[in-house]
This record gives structure tokens, C-alpha cells and sequence, in this order.
């Protein structure tokens, strides 16, 4: 797995944990709602995934890009599909977008490179 993959999956799923050993029922409600919010429904996930990146990238959240990046490219969703939702982010917040722009496109190229 590529070392960028690897290690934002690391560390995601080392703080995780100890944000769910805390037992902040808030914390674990929020947790439980975003994992419920992307399940599929009368939209598919990859839908829900593109969605989930466009918000991210125009919020400007780097961990949640990545977090979209992935799990939409487990879902199917092609290079064409992925850089035509991010222009769709970069049109919607400008400019100030197109530094998570690049991110994005770096961690999709290690996402494509890492093995099955």
C-alpha cells in the first residue's frame, strides 16, 4: 500500500479508537450517524461518496478528502468520475480550493498504486 494510503489509515484508525475509548456518547453519536449518512439509500454510495468529497473539498478538509478519496475508489468510481466532481468543488469554492485540489490528486495517484 502506498506509504501516503498507509500512513493517513494509520494514524485515522489509531485516533479513532481512542476518541471511541473516551465514551463520549456525542462523539459516538456523531460517529455512528456520518457511517449512516453514507450507507446506500435512494442514492447509491458512490453518489454519496462523490457528494461526501465535493462538501469536503469546498469545506477544506484535507483528512475528509482523503477519507472520500478512498472509500470512492473502492466503490468504482474512475479518475474521469473523481477529477470531474472535484472541478465541480474547485467551481463551487474557488480558488482556495485548488491547494486540496492538488492534495487530492496525489493521494487518488497513491490510492491507484497501491496493491489489491
Amino acid at each position: 500500500m502506498s506509504n501516503l494510503v498507509e500512513e493517513f489509515n494509520s494514524y485515522r484508525s489509531k485516533m479513532n479508537e481512542k476518541l471511541m475509548a473516551d465514551n463520549n456518547l456525542v462523539i459516538k453519536r456523531i460517529f455512528n450517524l456520518d457511517t449512516n449518512a453514507y450507507a446506500e439509500g435512494a442514492l447509491d454510495v458512490k453518489t454519496k461518496e462523490l457528494l461526501g468529497l465535493v462538501a469536503s473539498a469546498v469545506l477544506r478538509c484535507d483528512d475528509c478528502i482523503k477519507y472520500h478519496l478512498e472509500t470512492a475508489y473502492k466503490q468504482g468510481v474512475s479518475r474521469a468520475e473523481m477529477m470531474e466532481a472535484m472541478g465541480i468543488a474547485t467551481l463551487v469554492g474557488g480558488t482556495i480550493v485548488i491547494p486540496h485540489l492538488r492534495r487530492a490528486y496525489e493521494f487518488w495517484e497513491a490510492l491507484e498504486t497501491q496493491e489489491p
